[in-house]
């Protein structure tokens, strides 16, 4: 057996499960990658998968397996950056245990990402919210779960798996209102309710019932909602607000734009992004710097804070030709 492969099991056993108990979420991304990239290998030196050695999936292998996946599968720049980086996961591993490798392994730690464009941040105005959250019909059971879902999305910012794995357990209507939520990178944390979305949930929890650990926002059989199914509401109820509020028909309407949507009314409202990156559940404080970038508004009011330059408009007039030669000497 090659080197490879006891020490790529090695990886997604101990590095992956024992020691950084990844989630199930990163462990298919990580083991999706490495499927793909083992047939690559294979298909190019002719032998199996389990039959590969680091000599096999050198740099040049690896930055060919990359451009196949821009060229041949048609992959966006992120995903390309997001395989590349579960490689590296694998070598900066693998580089602990495997020093007669060292300069391949080396030469594969050195490949870079590929800048992606930043794109404007994508978010609903007040108006267009109140449009969206206008939408459902709540003289049904549906539209009554997607207005207390929306209102939740919309005010909390969770991310829609966050939202999905609300249970009736995690929501405190009393004093100090909140909702305790299991995030990313297996974070707990709190995020506060505003007296609206506590009255809006503490009707619809009135009509849901339900045992602790049943999910806040279920099917009509009392399941978990899928992300398809969430995002196929926001969407459909986002197509019926655009009557109301016609600037949403520019708009691609989606559960992570409601996150957004949320982070920039913090922003509006002063609350400084170090506050908004806890409420968000981001890791790093750089990741809260992209509503900045989308929030035309603070620019505008840097610029009026500053002072005009004191030099009046007018033609420009160059100075002396000779008086400009001495000065230039």
């Amino acid at each position: 057996m090659s080197a490879l492969s006891p020490r790529l099991e090695a990886f997604f056993t101990e590095r992956l499960g024992r020691q950084l108990q990844a989630s199930p979420h990163t462990v298919a991304a990580y083991r999706d990658t490495f499927r793909l990239l083992l047939r690559f290998a294979s298909s190019r030196s002719g032998k199996e998968p389990s039959e590969l050695d680091f000599v096999d999936i050198d740099g040049e292998v690896v930055g060919a397996f990359l451009e196949h996946l821009e060229h041949e599968r048609h992959n966006g720049v992120v995903t390309r950056n997001v395989r590349l980086a579960a490689i590296r996961s694998f070598f900066r591993f693998a580089a602990y245990y495997e020093p007669a490798h060292a300069d391949l392994i080396a030469r594969v730690l050195a490949i870079p990402e590929r800048r992606t464009r930043r794109t404007v941040v994508s978010f609903l105005t007040p108006a267009e919210i109140d449009a969206l959250l206008g939408s459902p019909d709540r003289s049904t059971w549906h539209g009554r779960r997607d207005h207390a879902l929306l209102v939740t999305a919309c005010q909390t910012g969770l991310r829609v798996g966050e939202l999905l794995g609300l249970q009736n357990r995690a929501v405190e209507l009393g004093t100090g209102a909140h909702v305790r939520v299991h995030g990313k990178g297996r974070k707990d944390r709190c995020t506060p309710l505003t007296a609206h979305t506590v009255a809006v949930l503490g009707v619809w929890m009135r009509e849901r019932q339900g045992d602790p650990d049943d999910p806040l926002f279920p099917t009509i059989t009392g399941r978990a909602l899928s992300h398809d199914a969430v995002s196929d509401l926001v969407t459909k109820h986002a197509a019926r607000a655009e009557d109301r509020c016609p600037t949403l028909t520019t708009k691609r309407v989606t559960p992570h734009v409601l996150r957004h949507s949320s982070a920039m009314a913090l922003l509006a409202a002063g609350v400084d992004t170090s506050v908004i990156a806890l409420w968000l559940g981001h890791e790093h404080v750089q990741t809260t710097q992209i509503y900045l970038h989308g929030d035309l508004s603070i620019k505008e009011r840097a610029l009026a804070r500053t002072a005009s330059p004191g030099t009046p408009p007018g033609r420009y007039r160059p100075p002396d030709k000779l008086l400009a030669f001495l000065e230039a000497l």
